[in-house]
């Protein structure tokens, strides 16, 4: 006798119970594999934004927020560093290129970001996607995602990205030109409008650093005055390099962070959040186990004398045993199954929604460790389900019938 055939036929009978049990499985599945796949694409996301900026020099402040507003590009208003700074940095002889971050302006939500053709090209490592670099201050570089034509022309306002900004003080009379396209990063830059630094301290009447009446841009600043600026990116020539700049540049005026170091600390509390949601989900999970199982019991109990027909009518104690663990197996290896493809598509729209948001692409992929929680959660199920199958084992046969 096949159990699996009378298991079936349950299952078309309760066919609305039935897909109730696997729907509420695969909620509670979902949770947890939609925690861990979305804490490592952020990781991932995150780490890759940050690989172009091995080492970041701002005014004395957060760390954090240096990071979030530079590499990241979060709106948030940052205390200038002395030109002088870059002055100093753009001579060593440690570091490769030397690039200023200059924030302030933005354009219908878009940060307009003031730096040098060395932070677009990675120090000429990097090819722009269509047009050419900026030759002069009213040029201008867009990222991939910037809705904005080559030749594009445009007058940028006066604040951080935002309400605020978008309605905000217009630099009349100071229009850019957009001449070339960043290729695609998968990072917030790709929503970034990149002017000649010189740009962006002419509007605001400060000095370009170069010789009045000049119209030079880029390195050297050999005059006397060189504006301040948000931050400074350098690429280092070294290892010994990188740690040699950052002792130096930590001092009373400024702060040398490693992008890697603030990530370790963001990471830490992403992997506590992680934890407490991981917990939570797997709570839950077993709370749905009980509550199936509970459910199962109480099914049987008001099928007792349906199961006393069928061993009355030759069907062995192994027959029950086996058809009640293959129903409660089924119907939970279903419900994984299905959590496994919600917490994949869930995690897949957060990390889209999440990409629109910022810029920030963060890669969703489904790895052992989802798969290991699925197989788990099954497994686990079917070591609980031997309760109620044991129960239907052990039913008596004339009391059943009498019951």
């Amino acid at each position: 006798m096949n159990p699996v055939r009378l298991v079936f036929a349950d299952m078309r009978r309760s066919l609305g119970g039935v897909m109730a049990v696997i729907v509420l499985v695969g909620v509670a599945v979902a949770l947890g594999v939609a925690v861990t796949a979305q804490e490592r694409a952020l990781r991932q996301g995150s780490a890759r934004a940050a690989e172009a900026f091995d080492l970041v020099v701002g005014a004395r402040g957060s760390e954090t927020q240096l990071i979030l507003s530079t590499v990241y590009l979060q709106p948030a208003l940052l205390e200038l560093m002395p030109g002088g700074v870059l002055k100093r940095l753009a001579g060593e002889e440690g570091a490769v290129w030397v690039a200023p971050i200059v924030l302030g302006d933005s354009y219908e939500g878009l940060p307009i970001v003031g730096s040098t053709s060395d932070l677009i090209t990675s120090g000429g490592k990097r090819r722009l996607d269509e047009g050419h670099m900026f030759v002069s201050r009213h040029e201008v570089v867009v990222g991939a995602d910037v809705p904005l034509a080559l030749g594009a022309s445009f007058e940028p306002a006066h604040g951080l990205p935002g309400p605020r900004a978008e309605s905000g003080d217009v630099h009349h009379g100071a229009p850019y030109v957009v001449v070339g396209r960043m290729a695609r990063l998968g990072t917030p830059w790709d929503r970034a409008i990149v002017a000649p630094v010189e740009a962006l301290w002419t509007v605001h009447a400060r000095g370009t650093g170069h010789s009045a009446g000049s119209a030079r841009i880029g390195p050297p600043w050999d005059a006397h005055e060189v504006s301040g600026v948000s931050a400074i990116v350098v690429r280092p020539r070294s290892v010994a390099d990188a740690y040699r700049l950052r002792g130096r540049y930590r001092s009373d005026a400024s702060m040398a962070v490693f992008p890697a170091e603030v990530l370790v600390a963001i990471y830490a509390i992403l992997g506590d959040a992680r934890d407490l949601l991981a917990i939570i989900s797997l709570a839950t999970q077993v709370l749905v186990l009980a509550a199936i199982l509970l459910a199962v019991l109480a099914s049987l109990s008001q099928r007792r004398r349906q199961l006393a027909v069928l061993r009355a009518l030759g069907a062995p104690r192994a027959y029950l045993f086996l058809a009640v663990w293959i129903h409660v197996t089924v119907l939970i290896a279903a419900g994984a199954a299905l959590g496994l493809l919600l917490g994949w598509a869930g995690t897949l729209g957060l990390s889209n929604a999440l990409h629109a948001k910022t810029g920030m692409a963060l890669p969703v992929a489904m790895t052992w460790s989802e798969a290991a929680l699925t197989v788990g959660l099954v497994g686990l199920g079917a070591i609980l389900a031997l309760i109620p199958a044991w129960w239907s084992y052990r039913q008596p046969v004339a009391e059943a019938l009498r019951s």
